[in-house]
């Protein structure tokens, strides 16, 4: 037998055994591993504790920057009072707590840093209103434009060639800043800090600010509450079936 006859039937044995070996294994696909993703509900615990504590004040919250210097420029919306509305309806609604009305408080200082190290301040302020937490911080809300151009192809209608060009694509962003402070009523202390932002662009250059800003709200409302509640966060989780 010649040597190209001999490579030739061990390249035919060599297949042979191959597809011998292949096609159980296509042929039960029960025997192969494989993957199954599910979704859980997992719950997640306040971000404080709550052990004893059932009274909530939420303090007016300092306005760090905004349109229109207390109110969004060429409307009648107010943010802090907007946002004092939202925050109270759903702690009301999500929380066990009793939420206290805060009324006029009269800060002794506007500066963030010094505010949250006066502990007499914060233990008077729980003992005058009977609140075992004090919710406080600041919020700025901010109104980007974000207009410009941007490169995009098109194909020629005279030789079918793609060219680009320069588009002018009109935007409004909205952004929230806000600076989330818990301290404990009975002794005026700083027991959570946290900065919560969020952005949301629009297209148009005169988007609503009034839907940009509950937009912003609603995409923070977990966190906000995740501070004083527990809350069931879906998650993925990928099983590995026989």
């Amino acid at each position: 037998m010649t040597q190209a006859a001999i490579r030739g039937s061990a390249i035919a044995a060599s297949a042979a055994l191959l597809v011998g070996l292949l096609v159980p294994l296509t042929a039960t696909p029960a025997s192969a591993e494989g993957t199954v993703e599910v979704r859980l509900k997992l719950p997640m615990r306040a971000r404080i504790d709550l052990t004893g504590r059932d009274t909530l004040l939420p303090a007016p919250f300092l306005v760090v920057s905004q349109e229109g210097e207390g109110r969004i420029e060429g409307s009648d919306i107010d943010v802090q009072g907007e946002f004092e509305r939202y925050l109270n309806k759903v702690l009301r609604r999500e929380t066990d707590l009793r939420i206290v009305e805060a009324g006029r408080i009269d800060y002794p200082t506007y500066d963030l840093e010094m505010l949250a190290r006066d502990e007499d301040f914060w233990r008077n302020l729980g003992e005058s209103t009977q609140s075992d937490l004090i919710l406080a911080g600041t919020l700025d809300f901010d109104i980007q434009d974000r207009s410009g151009y941007r490169t995009e192809e098109y194909i020629s209608p005279f030789d079918g060639r793609t060219m680009y060009r320069q588009v002018l694509v009109e935007q409004t962003g909205f952004e929230y800043d806000i600076v989330v402070m818990v301290f404990d009523g009975s002794t005026g202390e700083l027991i959570y800090n946290d900065n919560f932002k969020d952005f949301k662009s629009f297209e148009g250059e005169q988007a609503d600010p009034l839907q940009g800003m509950f937009e912003n709200l609603y995409a923070l409302e977990d966190r906000i509450l995740g501070v004083f509640t527990q809350k069931d966060i879906e998650v993925s989780r990928v099983i590995f079936t026989p």
